[in-house]
């Protein structure tokens, strides 16, 4: 199974991991031109609870200009409670603009990412959230919970949120429970639980591990709150969105070699993610 027609000689399924895995580069580490001090800091404040706030990614101008591409796309508001009755989303992002890549594969978040997850993994979601005035607090939940591995288990899965707009404790901003990545199965929040709401400038990006119990906030404003969320997950797990179907191979030639990777159009060792029996980025070949 083999791209250059080779015929390694293979005793273990481990002797094929440099087959069609190492066809393509995985995953760059290396800190990608973040200071190595700050990653450490920032692996162990996600470790102690279970979240961080990264200030400053992107400018004021930045972020007026997300605002305008993004807010003609916001279409209808949420089918139910948990989507948000008064919440527009906008799915299947990578087809409809280029604008948030810059957050999908920004060197601060793929630096941490690295470390968390296992080379080539995944984006598992991509969505814009505008969170309009009048909308109630969303059921808290972990972002992997529907996956049946017992907790407390490792990584499967890492969620950024991304302030377009100013999050504060009245207009939406996440509600974060500190330390709950480490609780047992069974245990749910209450209200005598410790938890925080994610205020942040606009331009700041909240980190998180898919254990960390949180939900939107309630919005008691009277302007909406635009977000941008992108969450990954391990390479072997099956992720929310099947993105090899969502986004046209027009788009997947557009984005950056990280983005492409993250798509599907990567390999985890020995062969998971083949198509026919190659790499799938040899998709990409054919128009």
């Amino acid at each position: 199974m083999t791209e250059q027609g080779a015929n390694p000689e293979v005793h273990s399924l481990e002797d094929l991991a440099g087959d069609l895995a190492r066809t393509h580069r995985a995953t760059g580490g290396g800190g990608r031109g973040v200071e190595p001090g700050q990653i450490q800091a920032d692996l162990a404040a996600l470790e102690r609870d279970g979240y961080l706030i990264l200030t400053g990614l992107l400018s004021r101008q930045e972020c007026d200009d997300l605002r305008a591409e993004l807010t003609p796309l916001l279409g209808q508001t949420g089918r139910n409670a948990f989507e948000g009755h008064r919440t527009q989303r906008i799915y299947s992002v990578l087809n409809k603009t280029r604008s948030v890549d810059r957050l999908v594969d920004h060197p601060r978040v793929l630096a941490l990412l690295d470390r968390l997850l296992l080379p080539n993994y995944l984006l598992s979601q991509l969505q814009i959230i505008n969170i309009r005035p009048g909308e109630d607090p969303q059921l808290p939940h972990p972002d992997d919970g529907f996956y049946p591995v017992p907790r407390p288990r490792p990584e499967l899965s890492v969620a950024t949120i991304w302030a377009i707009d100013e999050f504060t404790a009245d207009n939406g901003a996440t509600v974060l429970f500190p330390g709950s990545h480490r609780w047992p199965d069974g245990r749910t929040p209450t209200d005598a639980d410790p938890h925080l709401t994610a205020v942040m400038p606009a331009g700041s990006c909240g980190l998180f591990v898919g254990t960390l119990w949180h939900g939107g906030g309630a919005n008691r404003t009277v302007a909406p709150r635009l977000a941008a969320t992108a969450q990954y997950c391990q390479p072997w797990l099956r992720t929310q969105e099947a993105f090899t179907l969502s986004t046209s191979r027009d788009a997947v030639r557009e984005v950056s070699e990280d983005l492409r990777r993250m798509l599907g159009y990567s390999i985890y060792p020995p062969f998971v993610g083949m198509v026919d029996g190659m790499h799938p980025k040899r998709l990409l070949d054919r128009r």
